[in-house]
């Protein structure tokens, strides 16, 4: 039989279609510095690696993260730092695959499980591998079984019916990108790693679909920040008898949220840009503006992880310059002092 989603397209969910579309003509519209989108790019990975790994239960923290990732040695589990890199080399591979053409089969979601879970504790999730046993989804504090997917036997037919609908559907990119998160959940056709595989997918079908955003956005961020609403919409499906609207409106509304606070880094950068222009500075110093926009408060360590290619002093420098321009002040007192900007309070009257 073949697979049919049940959605209704919401007021809620055209809505967020649109500001999602708006936000995807600013970035392809915007001109902004090459360098910025590259290291905003590269920090959006990491994000993403980060966060898709901790909401199955990693414990790294994002500095952590950044250092692994860095090729910096860390103490932490073994597990977790290995399931951070092979995020990265998973995403490797969409992204290749992305520029080959190819359509979705099962080989492909095969290989992005395969490369996420390889290495990663004792291979008990049998990288690339359907399933042959039943599993569940546990509460990891209670133990309560909160979902048994369908048996083992019936893995291989409704992963066929899936792929075969993703290669002839064509229903909005948005959609079903968003279907095809919920979808490889549902039948969880893995052992292990089933989240992180569908979160890929669902990047992969965006792309392919020329939806790449510049590779700006984090979707796992806002999953991770509020894990409950995530689970809780995931959960809604089978609770309206594998209905997805719900799903799909707390997807598309998670898409335009985190794609709003790429528009607003995005008009920062280009505001930065504008204003290191003027005042004679380099394309540096205006990732370094860009920087106290979005937060208004800065410190020297949080210049340090956006630029960890220049060194402490050359930051410090940069921020001595900033404040002879009299576009940011020093506040606060020994460990709390801070870099405050000052720029447009200063101009507005």
């Amino acid at each position: 039989m073949a697979y049919t989603p049940i959605f209704t397209v919401t007021d809620k969910i055209l809505r967020a279609i649109a500001e999602i579309e708006c936000a995807r003509g600013f970035l392809k519209g915007a001109t902004m510095d090459e360098r910025w989108v590259r290291r905003m790019s590269e920090r959006a990975l990491l994000l993403e690696a980060h966060h898709t790994t901790h909401i199955e239960g990693t414990h790294l923290t994002i500095d952590q993260s950044a250092e692994v990732w860095a090729g910096r040695e860390v103490t932490a589990n073994k597990d977790d730092i290995k399931e951070l890199l092979n995020y990265r080399n998973a995403f490797e591979f969409i992204s290749e695959y992305v520029v080959a053409g190819y359509p979705i089969t099962e080989g492909v979601i095969r290989e992005i499980h395969r490369r996420l879970v390889s290495g990663v504790r004792g291979d008990r999730a049998a990288p690339g591998e359907w399933r042959l046993l039943q599993n569940c989804v546990a509460n990891s504090k209670t133990g309560e079984i909160v979902y048994m997917p369908p048996p083992p036997s019936d893995v291989p037919a409704l992963m066929r019916e899936f792929v075969e609908w993703m290669q002839a559907t064509e229903i909005n990119p948005i959609i079903l990108s968003g279907v095809a998160q919920y979808q490889l959940v549902f039948i969880h056709p893995f052992i292990d790693g089933n989240g992180r595989t569908s979160r890929l997918l669902s990047t992969l079908l965006l792309y392919k679909s020329g939806y790449d955003f510049k590779r700006l956005f984090t979707i796992s961020e806002f999953y991770d920040r509020d894990r409950f609403a995530f689970y809780s919409a995931i959960r809604s499906v089978e609770k309206n008898n594998l209905d997805l609207t719900g799903w799909l409106e707390f997807f598309t509304a998670g898409l335009a949220e985190q794609l709003g606070e790429v528009v607003k880094r995005g008009e920062n950068a280009i505001k930065s840009s504008v204003i290191a222009f003027r005042h004679g500075m380099n394309a540096r110093l205006a990732e370094v503006i860009a920087e106290f926009l979005e937060k208004k408060t800065v410190l020297t360590s949080d210049l340090e992880k956006l630029l960890p290619d220049i060194g402490r002093r050359t930051i410090q420098r940069d921020l001595k310059k900033l404040e002879e321009k009299g576009m940011i002040r020093l506040v606060g007192e020994s460990r709390k002092m801070h870099y405050e900007w000052i720029f447009e309070e200063k101009n507005a009257g």
